[in-house]
């Protein structure tokens, strides 16, 4: 949505964010998966990072306070350590995914932002792990240090995968049905005209990303 920062918080965008954190918080409730050993994925950040790439990253980051508080009041059972993780955790990934996307509206823009967002989000996460685990857990720094590697790594890389595919797959058909809708004015992307084997290119690889997390995730909870 095209509007000056003054006014950038009108009515209408102040109940898009609401509508999307609606929608991310009952994605955590419906939506989370265990993982390895106490680690769940949900598709949470997908959601967020897909209304950062709509509204800009300043969503995000709301979306991603208030989504946390509120899974910190009714669900969590780790407290305020848990409610800084996870603000940590959507951040690192949606805002800086749609902060690269909105400097570069364009195919490749998004992919890159999708990228550095996972990198983003897998590095600090492992960082976090480290400083912030061993308190809300009690669990003494040593230990975690030694489950960075086997545990916390393949979980963010897996969560990172599912993250940007489900944020790759969804913003096509969102965007386009909040424009019919009228609810978004934003421009379409800066499209340069590729061949459809690029296209199918993207769409296999993050296909084969996400099937691969996906199998993981079944195999290691002995599903497959």
């Amino acid at each position: 949505m095209q509007e000056s920062k003054k006014n950038f918080w009108t009515p209408r965008m102040m109940a898009m964010t609401a509508m999307l954190c609606a929608i991310a918080y009952v994605a955590v409730l419906v939506g989370r998966v265990p993982v390895i050993l106490f680690l769940k994925y949900d598709p949470k950040d997908a959601i967020i990072a897909l209304g950062g790439f709509i509204w800009g990253p300043l969503v995000s980051v709301v979306a991603s306070v208030v989504v946390s508080f509120v899974e910190m009041l009714t669900i969590s059972d780790n407290g305020l350590w848990g409610f800084f993780m996870n603000v940590a955790s959507t951040c690192s990934f949606a805002c800086v995914a749609s902060f690269v996307y909105r400097r570069k509206r364009t195919l490749s823009g998004a992919l890159l932002g999708l990228a550095v967002g996972s990198v983003s989000m897998v590095i600090v996460m492992l960082f976090w792990n480290y400083l912030i685990t061993p308190i809300y857990m009690a669990t003494p720094r040593e230990k975690v240090a030694g489950m960075l590697l086997p545990v916390f790594l393949p979980f963010n890389l897996l969560k990172a995968g599912l993250n940007a595919g489900a944020t790759y797959y969804l913003y096509k058909p969102v965007v386009t049905a909040l424009r019919k809708a009228g609810l978004v004015d934003i421009q379409s992307e800066q499209v340069k005209k590729k061949p459809i084997w690029v296209y199918l290119a993207i769409y296999l690889a993050f296909a084969l990303i996400m099937g691969t997390c996906i199998w993981f995730i079944l195999s290691f909870n002995g599903v497959v």
